[in-house]
């Protein structure tokens, strides 16, 4: 019997605009579970950056929410802190993409290149890349990637789709940006046992395409893992 694969999928909330996005999440947590991996969601147990009213787009000010608590709207409240999870438990690593990454894990939104990312992720992240462990990072989280491997001497090959702003940044960092067109689409660097797809990088995408790529990026990392 082949041995189950224990996979951490790190959430950064519950909202695509505030959060993780809930259905690049979803997605992710059904490939894992079609083949068979077990998931185990982790958050950071903080405030989130701000709370942004997903019907309007603006945030709500004065409104506090917990990344932890909002990531369990996902999980179904089976999600653990970040900080009590060690990376030598998990076989594989997969990030979700969705403005929490670039807003609470780190400072992306808003400093593109010279941002930088909170520790606990930082710490976690960076353990599986000197592991030699596989990692999947979808939309945005490739950002996230690029910076925690800022300075290591790692040079990651990786994407967000066709963003010329985000793929600048990415390249600042040191990695390399692989234009994409097609939200299916995928790229491996062999090297690093890194799978990227652009997801909701591309805004108007549909929704069957998107599992499709983050479908691949999931088999991907398992078979690696």
């Amino acid at each position: 019997m082949a041995k189950e694969l224990n996979v951490a999928v790190l959430l950064a909330g519950c909202g695509h605009l505030d959060g993780a996005e809930i259905r690049e999440a979803v997605l992710t947590l059904l490939s894992l579970d079609q083949r068979g991996a077990q998931a185990h969601c982790l958050a950071l147990d903080a405030d989130q950056h701000h709370v942004v009213n997903h019907l309007t787009g603006q945030p709500r000010e004065g409104e506090r929410r917990n990344i932890l608590e909002e990531a369990a709207r996902i999980a179904r409240g089976r999600v653990q802190p970040l900080a009590g999870a060690d990376p030598a438990e998990f076989d594989a690593l997969l990030m979700p993409g969705g403005f929490g990454v670039a807003k609470n894990h780190c400072g992306f939104a808003f400093k593109g290149a010279e941002a930088e990312v909170h520790p606990q992720v930082l710490a976690f992240v960076t353990a599986f890349f000197e592991a030699g462990k596989p990692v999947g990072a979808i939309c945005i989280a490739p950002a996230l990637v690029a910076l925690c491997l800022r300075g290591s001497g790692r040079h990651a090959r990786l994407t967000i789709g066709t963003d010329a702003g985000c793929a600048a940044a990415l390249d600042a960092l040191g990695a390399s940006h692989q234009e994409l067109s097609r939200v299916r689409e995928i790229v491996v660097d062999e090297a690093l046992n890194l799978i990227t797809t652009p997801a909701y990088m591309f805004d108007e995408a549909r929704l069957a395409d998107v599992f499709v790529g983050i479908d691949r990026t999931v088999a991907e990392v398992l078979k690696r893992a």
